[in-house]
């Protein structure tokens, strides 16, 4: 297959565009810079140059394509409301060029995406096999520039680890080098309207996680109150206390996918979040 991947060139999309190529498919990779496009050349991809805001572009290679994966996300949460409406442009444009077509459209479930998500699979109906992953909130593995490493950063400046209550409340995480096997398996062959959840650990407690780093950074875990969470990990604090245990035993199940990577854990261990 030849597959059109958006936001290629980042922390999630070189893994896929990686695993994409191993497994035999021919890939194009949009990417708005210079870098991106070195990656995705060095990687043996086929380089778009462009950005979600693109919409020519993304319909003309969406067209010429045997499928798409959709990754790319402006993650400014400044703005979180234009970032949701250029995805969902964004999504309505390839949607629009796979019409009739039988082809995948894969689509990266975000918070609060709930209109991106409901355009993908309006193009069911129009001949598009469209199916939503969703990832867990930690995709961990080198390069990881999220929540973890942010956390790891609170924990240096403040000078301790902290959690909130007892911290018992679970939080789900995935490799990336699982979750682009996972996105492979989708446009190869998830049926139209599969939502995939993309979790390897379904619940590590926050507890867990809050004593590695710790331990690596040789600073004290601490309990805080709820009320402190803000105060202490900043817009973060709005989920550092959720419970968002979850299961990917249907995933598994429906596209034969099982995660080989070592978890969040194990990952953490290996000491290359800390050496940054």
């Amino acid at each position: 297959m030849r597959i059109f991947v958006t936001g290629a060139a980042g922390y999630i999309g070189t893994a896929v565009v990686r695993e994409l190529i191993s497994a035999g498919h021919q890939v194009v990779g949009l990417t708005r810079s210079e870098s991106g496009a070195h990656v995705l050349e060095s990687l043996g991809a086929e380089v778009a140059c462009g950005v979600l805001e693109d919409l020519d572009i993304l319909r003309s290679c969406a067209a010429t394509s045997d499928g798409v994966i959709h990754l790319a996300f402006n993650h400014d949460f400044s703005n979180f409301a234009a970032s949701l409406a250029a995805d969902l442009r964004a999504i309505e444009a390839m949607g629009e060029a796979l019409a009739g077509s039988g082809k995948p459209l894969v689509i990266t479930a975000h918070a609060n995406g709930k209109a991106s998500e409901d355009a993908a699979l309006s193009f069911i109906e129009q001949g598009v096999r469209a199916s939503i992953v969703s990832l867990a909130p930690s995709v961990h593995g080198e390069g990881d520039k999220g929540f973890v490493p942010q956390l790891i950063r609170i924990a240096q400046e403040r000078g301790s680890s902290a959690y909130i209550g007892d911290g018992s409340n679970r939080w789900p995480a995935i490799h990336r080098l699982d979750a682009a096997v996972l996105f492979r398996l989708a446009v190869e062959s998830a049926p139209a309207g599969a939502r995939l959840d993309g979790v390897h650990d379904e619940g590590i407690t926050f507890r867990d996680i809050a004593a590695a780093i710790g331990r690596h950074v040789n600073v004290p875990v601490v309990s805080i109150p709820p009320e402190e969470a803000q105060a202490i990990f900043g817009f973060l604090g709005m989920v550092a206390s959720l419970d968002l245990a979850r299961s990917s035993e249907g995933t598994k199940e429906l596209l034969d996918w099982e995660p080989v990577q070592q978890g969040l854990l194990a990952d953490l261990e290996q000491g290359h979040y800390f050496t940054k």
